[in-house]
């Protein structure tokens, strides 16, 4: 089996017309949902083994603030590829990955598409209701577990939408 994890960074200031894009910093509820999303993952089980990060200042920082709940030990591969990066770029990162579980924190839509490209047809009730949240919208610091039933991610179809956790879900 194969997990996969799609981060949406959490808030970022706003970003000024002067001002690099990349160097946007998170908000005090950025950083408050962050770490909170970080609690989540460490008594929910899905603490991933390997993490690939977009480089921008506001992802990075998502990430520091997660791990710093999971205890801190793993490590990050930041990638410029990622930011910004479409459904397929992701997915075409992803399907070279070594580790059962991935967790990709980025951005806006690409995150969003890849998650509800990625989600099989809904089996049950609850499955489907994840779904639907996940489409209605998908907010700053949003989580998707996906889980496929896969031996290699290069294998990657459909997987099951296990969880779809937004921070006000954690409130």
């Amino acid at each position: 089996m194969k997990r996969l994890l799609l981060l949406r960074h959490a808030k970022a200031s706003p970003n000024g017309k002067d001002s690099d894009d990349r160097a946007r910093e998170l908000t005090a509820r950025g950083r408050s949902n962050a770490a909170a999303m970080g609690a989540f993952l460490q008594r929910s089980g899905y603490a991933p083994e390997l993490v690939l990060c977009s480089s921008a200042k506001r992802t990075v920082e998502t990430w520091r603030l997660v791990a710093a709940e999971l205890g801190g030990s793993l490590q990050a591969e930041f990638l410029d590829q990622l930011y910004l990066a479409p459904s397929k770029k992701i997915q075409g990162i992803v399907r070279n990955a070594a580790a059962a579980s991935v967790l990709v924190v980025g951005h806006n839509p690409g995150i969003e598409e890849c998650a509800a490209g990625l989600a099989r047809k809904p089996a049950n009730k609850d499955e489907a209701a994840r779904l639907e949240r996940l489409k209605v919208k998908y907010p700053t610091c949003a989580l998707t577990v996906l889980e496929f039933d896969a031996e290699r991610w290069g294998d990657l179809g459909a997987g099951a939408l296990a969880a779809f956790v937004r921070p006000r879900d954690l409130e």
